[in-house]
């Protein structure tokens, strides 16, 4: 759908005579200027994240280490028992 919109557009533009002949407009002033207070902003309210110490991203670290190695594990022995399942139900074995 988002093809055949472009097409339109683009056929829509080809039909005007001085859309060809107009250059690329920059940005308006007021776009730079929500542009650059968008990074302003931003820059403040990263200056006001409390950023984690070394022992907090170890910790999470290791959290999210052993919570991979349960639900591998899990997948694992899922995927074993289902293999011998499937094998037994459809092709007899």
């Amino acid at each position: 759908m988002a093809d055949a919109r472009s097409e339109r557009r683009a056929a829509r533009r080809a039909e005007r005579p001085d859309a060809a002949a107009r250059p690329e407009q920059p940005p308006p002033a007021a776009e730079r200027h929500h542009r650059s207070n968008f990074i302003a902003e931003s820059w403040a309210e990263l200056k006001k994240v409390e950023w984690p110490g070394q022992a907090q991203v170890i910790q999470g670290t290791v959290v999210v280490l052993i919570a991979c190695l349960v639900v591998g594990t899990y997948l694992y022995i899922n995927d074993i028992v289902w293999k011998h399942v499937v094998a037994k139900v459809f092709l007899g074995q």
